[in-house]
């Protein structure tokens, strides 16, 4: 008797299971179904993204659904919808604060290690030129650089213009006027300068390769200055100026308002600061006073330079591309480049026989002031430069 009431228990107990199961299984399916097609796209779209970073990042991170059901569903959408997919591309490609991935190597017990880290970062602060529109002035060529202005250096005649007039910080294009204050102080070039903790930046906080406790001739630290732009060179030349750097500051806008550069203003002698400013007219006077200099077109033009510094030997490099390439005869040049500023490039070359002074400033990307150089230059060789091309706002320009 207990036996088959154990049995009839036994087979109640398997029937509920089953019930159960069946039920469990019809609310899944049922649940499927009703779902919108578009999730399981996303999902699909979302473990294709996962699993193809699994296989280069080796670290496989769960992607974010808004991101890829906002791709399938820009490709699902009806018409009707075409405005709402348009916003929500734009917003993804606005640039924002994020974060990247970056492979890192560390030692432990002896052996090294590598793994992917994602690390914060921030879009680069628009220039001075960006966020007062200059970009927006039009010309032909199509340039970079939101100030651009070429003048014929022996009769003064301007043959490009864009945007002249506008008050922009110069960077490191500066250094050309603490050269000219340095060999205007008549002191020693043979003499030892040393690099302290005051010559540091405390501006941007960049570094350098000239450390500390480095020892240098001032014509060595003028030269690598010039050539490669170091700017702790700048800063220790100004700080064994006679009186110190706030007289050599002083001596580098007295020497800005002989030369009649009235919109000009030098808060320090690296550049490092956007409180040191200009216009490409008075850059133009500036470039002029500087070729007058030999030492400053030997420097500013060489090519390479080594250093010792008492510790090591340090080679330099131009900053400029332009000096080493055998087309360009240039003889003075100076660039210069914080986030303020944008790219920026001075030159004096000879084009066709003619020599000439090129000014371009805030320019967007590494190397389209280069790339704008050229372009006036080509421009120039098309007899460009025959007829004056005014197209600065300021000047009254309509564009061209």
């Amino acid at each position: 008797m207990k036996t088959d009431m154990f049995s009839s228990l036994k087979v109640i107990h398997g029937a509920a299971r089953s019930t159960a199961l069946s039920v469990a299984v019809s609310l899944a399916v049922a649940t499927a179904f009703a779902a919108p097609v578009n999730t399981f796209a996303a999902t699909t779209a979302a473990t294709a993204k996962t699993s193809k970073h699994v296989k280069t990042a080796k670290t496989a991170k769960k992607p974010a659904p808004a991101a890829a059901t906002a791709k399938v569903s820009s490709r699902s959408v009806k018409a009707g919808k075409g405005a709402v997919v348009k916003a929500a591309a734009a917003e993804d490609e606005a640039p924002r604060a994020g974060a990247r991935r970056k492979r890192v190597t560390f030692a432990a017990n002896g052996r090294h290690h590598s793994a992917v880290r994602r690390v914060a970062y921030e879009p680069r602060s628009p220039s001075v030129g960006q966020a007062f529109g200059l970009h927006e002035t039009p010309d032909a060529l199509m340039l970079r650089s939101s100030v651009a202005y070429v003048i014929d250096q022996n009769s003064g005649e301007p043959l490009f213009d864009k945007n002249s007039r506008a008050v922009v910080p110069i960077a490191s294009i500066s250094k050309l006027m603490t050269a000219m204050v340095v060999l205007d102080s008549k002191e020693p070039m043979t003499d030892q300068i040393e690099v302290t903790d005051e010559d540091r930046d405390y501006v941007k906080n960049t570094g350098s390769r000239l450390s500390v406790g480095s020892v240098l001739s001032r014509e060595d630290m003028l030269h690598i200055a010039l050539m490669a732009s170091e700017n702790r060179a700048a800063a220790a030349l100004s700080r064994y100026y006679p009186g110190g750097r706030p007289a050599f500051l002083a001596a580098m806008n007295a020497k800005a308002k002989q030369l009649g550069m009235t919109d000009t203003h030098f808060e320090s002698p690296t550049g490092l600061t956007s409180m040191n400013v200009s216009t490409a007219r008075d850059l133009v006077k500036m470039v002029n006073a500087a070729y007058q200099y030999p030492l400053i077109r030997k420097f500013s033009t060489d090519h390479s330079y080594e250093v010792y510094t008492g510790k090591r030997t340090l080679a330099y490099n131009s900053t400029n591309a332009l000096v080493r390439n055998p087309t360009w005869d240039i003889g003075l040049q100076k660039t210069g480049f914080i986030n303020e500023a944008g790219e920026c490039l001075v030159m004096q070359a000879t084009i066709h026989g003619r020599p000439m002074v090129m000014v371009l400033l805030d320019s967007s990307g590494k190397y389209s002031r280069f790339a704008d150089a050229a372009r006036l230059r080509t421009w120039i060789d098309n007899g460009g430069g025959e007829q004056p091309r005014i197209t600065s706002a300021d000047a009254g320009g309509s564009g061209i």
